[in-house]
């Protein structure tokens, strides 16, 4: 009974001996050093797991997949291209002064309001160009040329009111400026008594050199679609 008593004994003080020693190593300095480097290089070694790329694709796959993308791109600058193009081409259309769209609509404003036109059609006045095979008369006729290094512009459209018809003739220049002269401008009856009222003639001031008038015929003809007003 004795010898148990002191084996306990011993076991308990070799207990203490050791816990001491664990407490006084865990809070020594260089125990804490050592345990910091050992958490960031875990750290370090998962950070470094993750970075590693997890496509196991094959490698032709990875080739098409980037082709179709170069495809794509591609396909998307041609569509943003070709859209410049034609917000360039509408804009022209639109704001030129040497754009058919603006010649007709200039010349037959000046057509409706001049006091004469009005008196021998009766207003109000609309125009209108050919008639199309879908019966629609917004087709208006028109040629562009040079004379003499001068861009011109020759057209013919139809005005209509409520007692006769018309035929507008017109031809126009570019100035020096850029902006479009009228050269001639005159609007005929198409009956009785087949008035031709001329509300622009600026041939007086062709110069010397110019040719003849180039007629307005089916060789050199464009259509233009517009709005009748």
């Amino acid at each position: 009974m004795a010898q148990l008593v002191i084996f306990r004994q011993l076991m308990n003080k070799t207990l203490k001996h050791q816990m001491c020693r664990m407490i006084t190593i865990t809070q020594s300095p260089n125990y804490q050093i050592r345990k910091e480097e050992e958490t960031s290089r875990s750290l370090q070694e998962s950070k470094g797991r993750t970075d590693i790329s997890t496509d196991v694709r094959p490698l032709g796959e990875k080739i098409k997949e980037n082709t179709k993308t170069a495809s794509y791109t591609a396909i998307i600058l041609a569509g943003i291209g070709v859209t410049g193009v034609m917000f360039y081409a509408i804009f022209r259309e639109l704001f030129s002064s040497c754009s058919p769209n603006n010649i007709y609509s200039d010349a037959l404003d000046l057509v409706k309001e001049d006091p004469r036109v009005q008196d021998a059609l009766g207003a109000p006045i609309k125009g209108y160009g050919e008639e199309s095979r879908r019966g629609r008369r917004q087709r208006v006729a028109h040629s562009t040329f040079e004379r003499n290094g001068v861009l011109h512009v020759r057209m013919q459209f139809y005005v209509q009111g409520i007692r006769n018809r018309g035929t507008v003739h017109l031809e126009s220049r570019q100035t020096s400026s850029g902006k479009m002269e009228y050269r001639y401008l005159f609007m005929q009856l198409d009956y009785y008594p087949h008035t031709t009222i001329i509300i622009e003639d600026n041939r007086a001031y062709d110069p010397k050199s110019a040719s003849t008038d180039i007629p307005l015929d089916s060789g050199n003809l464009n259509f233009t679609s517009f709005q009748n007003k």
